[in-house]
């Protein structure tokens, strides 16, 4: 009798580590709910500030999900995206730019968010004494300009052309960032950006307006990508974009309302 209670219990006992031991999917722990989503934005690099901004923003309202920001000229980032690149959203400083991804199929009906304006952009005291857009075109002033096939190029291409001006620059830089580095470094005397990152520089450079400017406005468009690996994110952040509280990031950095 003794014998069989103790097999007896050390049965129950084996069952019981058994079932301790392991569970079926239906009472399985569920995954954890933090498991992260991925949101990529290609943006214009004159969005650097706003939309790292946003895309705080947005992780706060979102749980899980981490944005991660290409920045750079718009005009290369539309052919890394009709290349095949991974994205989700698409945010560029020109329409033309966005028209290269537009005819491939790839961004659905973009909407026009913001406009940006260029400005002359000196060192702090202005050695070479710039004051107009005329100035530019002296050859003992170096002017740094983007290169025409990016937005703020073709924008500065339209400006001159709208004085009658021609100027030879020393240097031309595939996005705005590079070219406004070449003032904060002191290379050049002058360079045409936009005016959002003459603020942006916390004044470290400073900006001079011409009249020229208003005929080489840049639409902003944005749009989420037909084949965005997180469709569902993408659309709302482009929503956030959109929204009064996008607008108001923006124009706080000297965007101007479509």
């Amino acid at each position: 009798m003794l014998r069989r209670l103790s097999l007896a219990a050390v049965l129950v006992s084996v069952l019981s580590l058994a079932a301790c031991g392991s569970s079926s999917p239906d009472t399985a722990a569920p995954a954890s709910s933090g498991a992260g989503k991925s949101l990529t934005v290609f943006a214009a690099a004159s969005l650097t500030e706003t939309f790292t901004e946003l895309g705080r923003r947005f992780e706060s309202t979102h749980s899980g999900t981490k944005v991660t920001f290409n920045f750079g000229s718009s005009a290369t980032l539309a052919q890394q995206i009709t290349q095949g690149a991974p994205a989700d959203v698409f945010a560029a400083a020109s329409p033309a730019t966005m028209k290269t991804v537009t005819d491939a199929g790839l961004a659905p009906a973009p909407t026009v968010f913001v406009r940006n304006t260029l400005q002359i952009a000196v060192p702090e005291d202005n050695p070479a004494k710039v004051g107009s857009l005329k100035d530019l075109t002296d050859p003992k002033v170096k002017v740094a300009l983007c290169a025409e096939q990016v937005p703020c190029g073709a924008a500065a291409t339209k400006a001159l052309d709208a004085a009658g001006l021609t100027v030879t620059p020393v240097t031309l830089e595939q996005d705005v960032k590079a070219t406004l580095t070449k003032i904060r470094l002191g290379e050049v005397d002058a360079a045409l950006v936009y005016r959002t990152d003459v603020i942006a520089s916390g004044g470290k450079v400073k900006g001079i307006d011409f009249p020229e400017a208003a005929q080489a406005v840049n639409d902003y468009p944005i749009a989420a990508l037909a084949k965005a690996p997180a469709p569902d994110p993408a659309k709302e952040f482009v929503d956030l974009v959109l929204s009064q509280q996008g607008r108001d990031v923006l124009t706080k950095a000297g965007f101007q309302a479509p």
